[in-house]
C-alpha cells in the first residue's frame, strides 16, 4: 500500500497537539520540520503541499540537490545532521537554520563566512551531547559553555537554541531525562540572556520520541519516519 503523505502529516500534527494540551502548552508554538534524507523531490513536494513550511536535511550535498529541484522559497530548509568545516561555505548559502553546531571553531567559521558572503544573520542551534555516544555528535555538556562564549561574539551567527539526539531506546519514556536535562540548560542559558532575543528553542524529538519532547518543552520536533515511512 502506498505511504499517504498527506494523512501522515495530519497524524502527526494530531499527536503534537494532543501532546502540547497534556501539559498546557499551545500547539503553535511548535514548529514541525519534516526530515527528507533519503527521499526525493516527488514525495517532498507532497509535504509541501499538505503546508509543511520546513524541511530537514542531514547532509549538505544531498540538500544542494534537493533545493535545486524545489527552490529554496519553497520551505524553510534546516540543516540537522552534522556540519563539516569543509561545507560550512555552502551550508550558510543553502540553509535558513543550523542545528548542529558543535565547537567553537564552527562558530568562528561560519562567522567569518557569514561576512565575506554577505548574510546578515544566520540562526543556529548548538547539539549537546549528553549521552556520550561515539557514534554522534554534539559539545559534551563541560564544554558547552565555550561554544557559547564564542557565540557571544558573532554578530552574524545568531545563538537561538539547543538540540540533542538521545540514544535511541524502544521505549520513549527512556529518553525523557535527556530531554528534562536540555530544558534545564536552556533555563539557565536563557536566565544569563545567552539567546538571541531572550528565548531559547529547543530542538528535541523524532519520530519515536516526539510527543516526550514536547511534553519536556520541545519547540521544533524533527520527524522523518513517520510521515515518509522508512528509508531504503
Amino acid at each position: 500500500m502506498p505511504i499517504d503523505i498527506k494523512e501522515n502529516i495530519k497524524q502527526v500534527r494530531r499527536r503534537i497537539t494532543l501532546a502540547a494540551k497534556r501539559v498546557g502548552r499551545d500547539p503553535a508554538e511548535i514548529t514541525l520540520v519534516a526530515v527528507t534524507k533519503g527521499h526525493g523531490p516527488r514525495i517532498m513536494k507532497k509535504a509541501l503541499e499538505a503546508r509543511v513550511i520546513a524541511l530537514g536535511e542531514n547532509k549538505v550535498q544531498e540538500a544542494e540537490e534537493k533545493i535545486a529541484a524545489i527552490g529554496r522559497p519553497a520551505a524553510s530548509w534546516h540543516l540537522v545532521g552534522h556540519l563539516q568545516k569543509n561545507k560550512a561555505r555552502r551550508a550558510v548559502q543553502l540553509f535558513d537554520a543550523i542545528h548542529s553546531i558543535d565547537s567553537p571553531e564552527l562558530v568562528h567559521r561560519l562567522e567569518r563566512i557569514c561576512v565575506e558572503e554577505g548574510r546578515r544573520a544566520l540562526p543556529v542551534l548548538v547539539q549537546v551531547d549528553l549521552a556520550g555516544e561515539a557514534s554522534k555528535s554534539g559539545v559534551p555538556e563541560t564544554q558547552l559553555q565555550l561554544v557559547v562564549e564564542a557565540l557571544k561574539r558573532c554578530e552574524r551567527v545568531r545563538f537561538e537554541g539547543l538540540m540533542v539526539l538521545p540514544p535511541f531506546v524502544e521505549d520513549p519514556e527512556g529518553t525523557r531525562s535527556y530531554f528534562i536535562r536540555l530544558r534545564d540548560i536552556r533555563d539557565r542559558l536563557a536566565a544569563e540572556r545567552a539567546f538571541f532575543g531572550g528565548y531559547g528553542h529547543l530542538s528535541m524529538g523524532m519520530s519515536h520520541d516526539f510527543e516526550v519532547a514536547i511534553e519536556e518543552g520541545a519547540t521544533i520536533v524533527r520527524i522523518g519516519t513517520e510521515i515518509f515511512g522508512k528509508r531504503k
